[in-house]
């Protein structure tokens, strides 16, 4: 029976095959490095960083700072979450900085009308985007939700089963054809 397996096709699949597995193993590696980097974000919330950080921050996430909000660029409102669950409004703000903008969430309201602020220092904590989520809000807000290092996604243990199903599927589909290929023949 192997002598009869066309060559081409079956180095084809058991190379596709065996990358899956790679790709899988290498998406559990990554599961375990994001863990390290959540572990290390949730010891961050007692560190202070310059704020603000050109780029991602990604080095500086969850950790304390401050910006001088003293110029207002742009308001806007974007859905948020308060420190008690409620969903309403984050009121944001686009603050000057130099030669660029800084993102500032102020805190949680309701009524958009509510909102009177004119700027000043601001302390709070970096989140993902990057952005300052003030705490304590400014503006006469309510606290927003805190940036929590555990809401970051690690799905890479479902992408792993994934590529680990796709290389089973692929290899089963072959074996079947090879397999009525071979029947058909005798």
């Amino acid at each position: 029976m192997i002598r009869n397996l066309p060559i081409i096709p079956t180095v084809i699949v058991l190379a596709a095959a065996a990358t899956m597995v790679w790709l899988g193993f290498w998406q559990l590696g990554r599961a375990d490095e994001k863990a390290v980097l959540v572990a290390r974000y949730s010891e961050a919330g007692i560190q202070i960083a310059d704020f603000p950080v050109r780029g991602t921050g990604e080095e500086v996430w969850f950790r304390r700072s401050s910006v001088d909000c003293s110029e207002i660029l742009s308001r806007d409102p974007v859905s948020g979450t308060a420190a008690n669950g409620a969903k309403g409004w984050a009121m944001r703000v686009i603050c000057q900085d130099g030669d660029a903008g800084v993102t500032v969430d102020l805190g949680f309201t309701r009524d958009l009308r509510a909102f009177e602020w004119d700027g000043g220092m601001v302390e709070g904590v970096i989140a993902p985007g990057p952005r300052l989520v003030a705490d304590p809000p400014a503006g006469g807000l309510y606290p927003l939700a805190k940036p929590d290092p555990s809401d970051l996604p690690n799905n890479h243990l479902a992408y792993a089963g994934q590529w680990f199903f796709f290389a089973l599927t692929a290899l089963v589909i072959y074996f079947l054809a090879i397999r009525t290929k071979l029947i058909k023949r005798d």
